[in-house]
């Protein structure tokens, strides 16, 4: 072994430029690579969809089809062939929540809240896909109502944990960056190297903020359940509101898969 280290050294020497590129290629991936991956996700093809049709809601509630009648009925038409499109891009979804489930200890208030978030989540995820099959034809129509509102109620219980879930989280990485912090500063004080610690700090930061667009996204889809539950007679009905809460939703929802990707 020994007597092939000089022969080792001129090979990395060798590859050194090599691999320098190759990770200045992989930081400065190609666009439509990016997209590429991003477009192989489910959950990214449902973001896309789901911005389009809150768009398209926003048009719609806005000034924007007054005297339009034929622009306002393309875009109603375009708002309910999304609607099913992204309920049949849910079919399976439940079984993650299920094996997450299966995952999830009961033994701490963390896994009560787990319980909520996932069995919530899971139930909604379960139910939209027999509003998917009302919406098609497939089953009674008339029956879409009763199934809208009991995947509404379980996706509102199961934002509720998840928020719940998502806060915790974030205080275990605040206060995590905030005793790195202190480190970090203490270091510096005693002029000692520091690079470390302050690339942890800014990826807890980092995480940080994910987690907080994270949460904000679930509040604006609870919001919009709420809505939903309404039926039209309260403030979160007012179409604007849900136009806006879901456009937001789908912005956070892609912005984390694509960074992600």
């Amino acid at each position: 072994m020994e007597g092939k280290k000089p022969q080792h050294d001129v090979l990395q020497s060798d590859s050194r430029p090599r691999e320098k590129r190759k990770k200045m290629g992989e930081s400065r991936r190609d666009l439509t690579d990016h997209l590429e991956a991003y477009l192989a996700r489910r959950d990214g093809v449902d973001k896309l969809l789901k911005i389009s049709r809150y768009a398209a809601k926003l048009a719609l509630a806005s000034s924007l089809t007054a005297g339009r009648p034929d622009l306002h009925r393309r875009l109603k038409s375009f708002d309910s062939s999304v609607g099913v499109s992204r309920k049949a891009f849910r079919l399976g979804k439940f079984v993650q929540d299920l094996n997450a489930l299966k995952r999830t200890r009961l033994d701490s208030g963390k896994g009560v809240l787990g319980l909520i978030a996932y069995g919530g989540e899971g139930a909604y995820y379960f139910v939209e896909q027999f509003v998917w099959l009302a919406k098609t034809g497939l089953i009674d129509g008339r029956r879409a109502a009763g199934f809208q509102r009991v995947s509404a109620w379980a996706e509102l219980v199961g934002y509720i944990g998840s928020v719940a879930l998502k806060v915790l989280d974030l205080r275990t990485i605040l206060d995590e960056a905030a005793r790195l912090g202190t480190t970090v500063k203490t270091l510096r004080a005693d002029g000692r190297a520091v690079e470390n610690e302050a690339g942890e700090l800014q990826k807890l930061q980092a995480k940080a903020m994910l987690k907080q667009l994270s949460i904000v996204q679930d509040i604006a889809d609870a919001l919009m359940a709420i809505g939903d539950l309404q039926d039209g007679k309260g403030f979160l009905s007012n179409p604007i509101v849900i136009a806006s809460a879901g456009l937001l939703s789908a912005l956070i929802s892609t912005h984390k898969n694509w960074t992600s990707c």
